[in-house]
Protein backbone atom coordinates (compact mmCIF):
# COMPACT_ATOMS: atom_id res chain seq x y z
CA UNK A 1 0.00 0.00 0.00
CA UNK A 2 1.26 3.16 -0.84
CA UNK A 3 1.93 6.14 1.42
CA UNK A 4 2.56 9.49 1.32
CA UNK A 5 4.58 11.65 3.47
CA UNK A 6 5.08 15.20 3.23
CA UNK A 7 7.16 17.67 5.05
CA UNK A 8 6.16 21.82 4.87
CA UNK A 9 9.45 23.82 5.54
CA UNK A 10 9.73 27.34 5.94
CA UNK A 11 13.06 27.40 4.93
CA UNK A 12 13.77 25.97 1.03
CA UNK A 13 17.16 25.33 2.14
CA UNK A 14 16.37 22.94 4.97
CA UNK A 15 13.68 21.18 2.01
CA UNK A 16 16.93 20.50 -0.01
CA UNK A 17 18.96 19.08 2.50
CA UNK A 18 16.30 16.68 3.83
CA UNK A 19 16.01 15.83 0.01
CA UNK A 20 19.74 14.61 -0.37
CA UNK A 21 19.28 12.91 2.85
CA UNK A 22 16.38 10.84 1.54
CA UNK A 23 18.26 10.09 -1.21
CA UNK A 24 21.23 9.39 1.03
CA UNK A 25 18.90 6.58 2.58
CA UNK A 26 18.07 4.37 -0.47
CA UNK A 27 14.45 6.43 -1.33
CA UNK A 28 14.54 6.50 -4.60
CA UNK A 29 14.70 9.99 -6.60
CA UNK A 30 11.61 9.58 -9.13
CA UNK A 31 9.56 9.26 -5.81
CA UNK A 32 10.37 12.43 -4.07
CA UNK A 33 9.23 15.92 -5.02
CA UNK A 34 10.62 19.52 -4.16
CA UNK A 35 8.60 22.61 -4.85
CA UNK A 36 6.90 25.70 -3.34
CA UNK A 37 3.61 25.25 -1.87
CA UNK A 38 2.58 21.48 -3.40
CA UNK A 39 1.12 19.31 -0.82
CA UNK A 40 0.69 15.26 -0.04
CA UNK A 41 0.58 14.77 3.54
CA UNK A 42 2.37 14.75 6.73
CA UNK A 43 6.43 14.81 7.66
CA UNK A 44 6.29 15.26 11.67
CA UNK A 45 5.13 13.44 14.86
CA UNK A 46 2.10 15.32 15.11
CA UNK A 47 1.17 15.23 10.79
CA UNK A 48 -0.32 11.86 9.44
CA UNK A 49 0.59 9.52 6.97
CA UNK A 50 -1.72 9.50 3.83
CA UNK A 51 -2.91 5.71 2.19
CA UNK A 52 -2.96 7.36 -1.17
CA UNK A 53 -1.15 8.29 -3.90
CA UNK A 54 -0.25 12.16 -4.72
CA UNK A 55 0.70 14.41 -7.48
CA UNK A 56 2.41 17.74 -7.27
CA UNK A 57 0.24 20.76 -7.53
CA UNK A 58 1.16 23.12 -9.97
CA UNK A 59 3.12 26.51 -8.88
CA UNK A 60 1.29 28.72 -11.23
CA UNK A 61 -0.28 31.47 -9.09
CA UNK A 62 -3.44 30.85 -11.10
CA UNK A 63 -6.15 28.98 -8.47
CA UNK A 64 -2.85 27.80 -6.07
CA UNK A 65 -5.24 28.28 -3.09
CA UNK A 66 -8.10 26.13 -4.54
CA UNK A 67 -5.68 23.21 -6.07
CA UNK A 68 -3.96 23.32 -2.27
CA UNK A 69 -7.44 23.11 -0.83
CA UNK A 70 -8.59 20.58 -3.06
CA UNK A 71 -5.75 17.79 -3.04
CA UNK A 72 -5.98 18.44 1.14
CA UNK A 73 -9.65 17.51 0.85
CA UNK A 74 -9.32 14.05 -1.55
CA UNK A 75 -6.08 13.26 1.00
CA UNK A 76 -7.99 13.42 4.09
CA UNK A 77 -11.43 12.47 3.01
CA UNK A 78 -13.99 13.36 4.99
CA UNK A 79 -11.79 15.16 7.90
CA UNK A 80 -12.38 18.65 6.79
CA UNK A 81 -10.56 20.53 10.23
CA UNK A 82 -7.34 18.36 9.24
CA UNK A 83 -7.67 19.36 5.28
CA UNK A 84 -7.82 23.12 6.68
CA UNK A 85 -5.03 23.21 8.92
CA UNK A 86 -2.84 21.48 6.53
CA UNK A 87 -4.12 24.39 3.01
CA UNK A 88 -3.49 26.90 5.51
CA UNK A 89 -0.05 25.34 7.04
CA UNK A 90 1.08 24.92 3.30
CA UNK A 91 0.14 28.41 1.96
CA UNK A 92 2.79 29.56 4.76
CA UNK A 93 5.37 27.19 3.56
CA UNK A 94 8.49 28.20 1.58
CA UNK A 95 8.58 24.89 -0.16
CA UNK A 96 6.75 21.36 -0.07
CA UNK A 97 8.40 18.05 0.17
CA UNK A 98 6.82 14.88 -0.80
CA UNK A 99 8.00 11.07 -0.27
CA UNK A 100 5.87 8.01 -1.63
CA UNK A 101 7.26 4.92 0.16
CA UNK A 102 5.26 1.73 0.01
CA UNK A 103 5.82 0.48 4.00
CA UNK A 104 5.09 1.76 7.29
CA UNK A 105 8.80 1.54 8.09
CA UNK A 106 9.30 3.39 5.20
CA UNK A 107 7.21 5.76 5.92
CA UNK A 108 8.66 6.49 9.28
CA UNK A 109 11.90 6.73 8.55
CA UNK A 110 11.12 9.55 5.97
CA UNK A 111 9.17 11.01 8.73
CA UNK A 112 12.61 10.91 11.04
CA UNK A 113 14.22 12.66 8.19
CA UNK A 114 12.05 15.66 7.70
CA UNK A 115 11.54 16.26 10.92
CA UNK A 116 15.71 16.11 11.56
CA UNK A 117 15.40 19.37 8.76
CA UNK A 118 12.97 21.21 10.51
CA UNK A 119 9.62 20.16 8.92
CA UNK A 120 6.88 22.12 10.21
CA UNK A 121 4.66 21.14 13.27
CA UNK A 122 1.27 21.25 11.11
CA UNK A 123 -0.67 21.10 14.65
CA UNK A 124 1.13 23.85 16.28
CA UNK A 125 1.05 26.17 13.13
CA UNK A 126 -2.54 25.74 13.04
CA UNK A 127 -3.08 26.48 16.53
CA UNK A 128 -1.44 29.87 15.75
CA UNK A 129 -3.08 30.41 12.81
CA UNK A 130 -6.20 30.47 15.29
CA UNK A 131 -4.82 32.91 17.55
CA UNK A 132 -4.09 35.03 14.99
CA UNK A 133 -7.03 35.08 13.26
CA UNK A 134 -9.28 35.29 16.66
CA UNK A 135 -11.33 32.32 15.54
CA UNK A 136 -13.27 30.05 17.96
CA UNK A 137 -15.16 27.27 17.15
CA UNK A 138 -19.15 27.85 17.88
CA UNK A 139 -20.66 25.08 15.52
CA UNK A 140 -22.85 22.58 18.01
CA UNK A 141 -22.81 19.06 17.57
CA UNK A 142 -25.38 17.16 18.78
CA UNK A 143 -26.27 19.88 21.17
CA UNK A 144 -22.82 20.03 22.76
CA UNK A 145 -20.28 23.28 22.10
CA UNK A 146 -16.86 22.10 20.15
CA UNK A 147 -13.86 22.32 22.60
CA UNK A 148 -11.23 24.50 21.48
CA UNK A 149 -7.95 22.81 20.83
CA UNK A 150 -5.69 24.36 23.51
CA UNK A 151 -8.39 22.84 25.80
CA UNK A 152 -7.74 19.38 25.16
CA UNK A 153 -6.44 16.64 27.22
CA UNK A 154 -5.15 13.49 25.72
CA UNK A 155 -5.24 10.38 27.51
CA UNK A 156 -3.00 7.74 26.25
CA UNK A 157 -4.52 4.23 26.01
CA UNK A 158 -1.53 1.62 26.35
CA UNK A 159 -1.69 -2.13 25.40
CA UNK A 160 0.68 -4.67 26.72
CA UNK A 161 2.24 -7.38 24.79
CA UNK A 162 3.59 -10.65 26.14
CA UNK A 163 7.03 -11.34 24.19
CA UNK A 164 8.19 -14.98 24.42
CA UNK A 165 12.11 -16.14 24.40
CA UNK A 166 13.75 -18.63 25.43
CA UNK A 167 17.09 -19.23 27.59
CA UNK A 168 19.38 -22.17 28.51
CA UNK A 169 19.29 -23.40 31.98
CA UNK A 170 20.78 -26.32 33.34
CA UNK A 171 18.55 -29.29 34.68
CA UNK A 172 20.25 -31.75 35.89
CA UNK A 173 23.82 -34.08 35.34
CA UNK A 174 25.20 -37.68 35.30
CA UNK A 175 28.58 -38.08 36.26
CA UNK A 176 30.67 -40.65 35.14
CA UNK A 177 34.10 -41.88 36.88
CA UNK A 178 35.88 -45.30 36.34
CA UNK A 179 38.40 -46.95 38.51
CA UNK A 180 40.35 -49.55 39.20
CA UNK A 181 39.35 -52.63 41.98
CA UNK A 182 40.64 -55.81 42.27
CA UNK A 183 38.83 -59.29 43.54
CA UNK A 184 39.83 -62.34 44.21
CA UNK A 185 40.36 -65.42 41.87
CA UNK A 186 41.40 -68.79 42.02
CA UNK A 187 42.04 -71.89 39.85
CA UNK A 188 43.03 -75.55 39.73
CA UNK A 189 46.20 -77.09 38.50
CA UNK A 190 47.88 -80.67 39.15
CA UNK A 191 51.66 -79.88 40.01
CA UNK A 192 54.48 -82.90 40.11
CA UNK A 193 57.09 -83.57 43.05
CA UNK A 194 60.01 -85.69 43.15
CA UNK A 195 61.23 -87.25 46.18
CA UNK A 196 64.61 -89.03 47.38
CA UNK A 197 63.33 -92.47 49.05
CA UNK A 198 66.25 -94.76 50.45
CA UNK A 199 65.49 -98.37 51.38
CA UNK A 200 67.29 -100.44 53.29
CA UNK A 201 66.81 -103.97 53.30
CA UNK A 202 68.98 -106.93 55.04
CA UNK A 203 70.39 -110.01 52.62
CA UNK A 204 72.51 -112.88 53.30
CA UNK A 205 74.39 -114.13 50.15
CA UNK A 206 77.60 -114.78 48.26
CA UNK A 207 79.66 -111.42 47.51
CA UNK A 208 79.69 -111.05 43.11
CA UNK A 209 81.94 -109.77 40.93
CA UNK A 210 79.74 -106.55 40.73
CA UNK A 211 79.90 -106.15 44.87
CA UNK A 212 83.53 -106.75 44.57
CA UNK A 213 83.50 -103.94 41.93
CA UNK A 214 81.62 -101.63 44.33
CA UNK A 215 83.43 -102.78 47.23
CA UNK A 216 85.24 -99.01 47.50
CA UNK A 217 84.68 -95.69 48.66
CA UNK A 218 82.48 -93.53 46.67
CA UNK A 219 79.40 -91.33 46.66
CA UNK A 220 76.21 -90.15 44.83
CA UNK A 221 74.05 -87.14 44.62
CA UNK A 222 70.11 -87.62 44.04
CA UNK A 223 68.22 -84.29 43.14
CA UNK A 224 64.34 -83.76 43.56
CA UNK A 225 62.43 -81.63 41.45
CA UNK A 226 58.66 -80.29 41.55
CA UNK A 227 56.28 -78.10 39.45
CA UNK A 228 55.35 -74.58 41.02
CA UNK A 229 52.84 -72.21 39.93
CA UNK A 230 53.26 -69.31 37.53
CA UNK A 231 50.52 -66.74 37.63
CA UNK A 232 50.33 -64.38 34.33
CA UNK A 233 47.91 -61.83 33.79
CA UNK A 234 46.45 -60.73 30.19
CA UNK A 235 44.12 -57.76 29.54
CA UNK A 236 41.48 -57.72 27.37
CA UNK A 237 38.10 -55.95 26.36
CA UNK A 238 35.32 -57.01 27.92
CA UNK A 239 32.43 -54.17 27.30
CA UNK A 240 32.54 -50.74 25.68
CA UNK A 241 30.10 -47.43 27.67
CA UNK A 242 29.25 -44.92 25.03
CA UNK A 243 28.81 -41.46 27.05
CA UNK A 244 26.76 -38.64 25.19
CA UNK A 245 23.88 -36.50 25.06
CA UNK A 246 20.06 -37.03 23.20
CA UNK A 247 18.44 -33.82 22.05
CA UNK A 248 14.23 -33.60 22.05
CA UNK A 249 12.30 -30.83 21.70
CA UNK A 250 8.75 -30.22 23.20
CA UNK A 251 5.99 -27.67 22.83
CA UNK A 252 4.74 -25.78 25.63
CA UNK A 253 1.94 -23.41 25.98
CA UNK A 254 2.69 -20.30 27.63
CA UNK A 255 0.37 -18.44 29.11
CA UNK A 256 0.44 -14.36 31.52
CA UNK A 257 -1.84 -11.63 31.59
CA UNK A 258 -1.03 -7.95 29.51
CA UNK A 259 -2.72 -5.14 30.71
CA UNK A 260 -4.74 -2.55 28.69
CA UNK A 261 -5.63 0.85 29.24
CA UNK A 262 -9.92 0.73 29.30
CA UNK A 263 -11.56 4.47 28.89
CA UNK A 264 -15.17 4.56 30.37
CA UNK A 265 -16.70 7.86 29.19
CA UNK A 266 -19.92 9.41 31.01
CA UNK A 267 -21.60 12.01 29.35
CA UNK A 268 -24.47 13.77 31.44
CA UNK A 269 -25.69 17.33 29.50
CA UNK A 270 -26.72 20.52 32.10
CA UNK A 271 -30.47 19.95 32.15
CA UNK A 272 -30.31 16.23 32.99
CA UNK A 273 -27.96 17.49 36.07
CA UNK A 274 -30.35 20.65 37.03
CA UNK A 275 -33.19 17.11 37.42
CA UNK A 276 -31.46 15.16 39.15
CA UNK A 277 -30.34 17.71 41.79
CA UNK A 278 -34.02 18.68 41.79
CA UNK A 279 -35.04 15.44 42.91
CA UNK A 280 -32.08 14.98 45.06
CA UNK A 281 -33.60 18.01 46.80
CA UNK A 282 -37.54 17.26 47.23
CA UNK A 283 -36.48 13.84 48.32
CA UNK A 284 -34.52 15.24 51.00
CA UNK A 285 -37.45 17.51 51.78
Amino acid sequence: MTHTIVGLFDNRSDAQAAMQDLIAGGFIKDDIDLSNRSTAGSGSDNDRTARTSASSVSTSNDGIGDQISNFFNSLFGDDNETATNYTNAASDADAILTVQVDSDERARQAQEILDRHNSMDVDEHSSQYSQQSGFADTSMNKGKTRNNADNMQTIPVVEENMNVSKREVERGSTHIRSRIIEKPVEAKVRLREEHVVVNRRPVNREISDADLRNFQPGEMELTEHAEVPIIGKEARVVEEIEVGTNVTEREETVRDTVRRTEVDIDETDSETQANENTRSKRANQ
